[in-house]
């Protein structure tokens, strides 16, 4: 029993680490056209790196104090 579980922890390792290879279009296919508004054709690597609207940086500021809020006119307590 404790072999087979050996046998099958070392399988399971083994099939998580692939080989890597730089990502290429199918045989037969291209990379997609050129975006309208676009001086050139973006490349893989262009293609793979998300923008900033597509994955924001996160914001480490942190409150240090707690502060009372101005008080808005506009706040009013619902009616009824």
């Amino acid at each position: 029993m404790k072999r087979a579980s050996l046998i099958l922890c070392a399988a399971l390792l083994l099939a998580g680490c692939g080989a890597r290879e730089l990502l290429q279009p199918a045989a037969g296919t291209s990379m997609p056209p050129k975006p309208a508004m676009a001086k050139t054709i973006p490349t893989v690597a262009e293609l793979l790196t998300p923008t900033t609207q597509q994955r924001p940086g996160r914001s480490e500021e942190l409150l240090l104090r707690s502060e009372e809020r101005p008080d808005d006119h506009f706040d009013l307590p619902p009616p009824g």
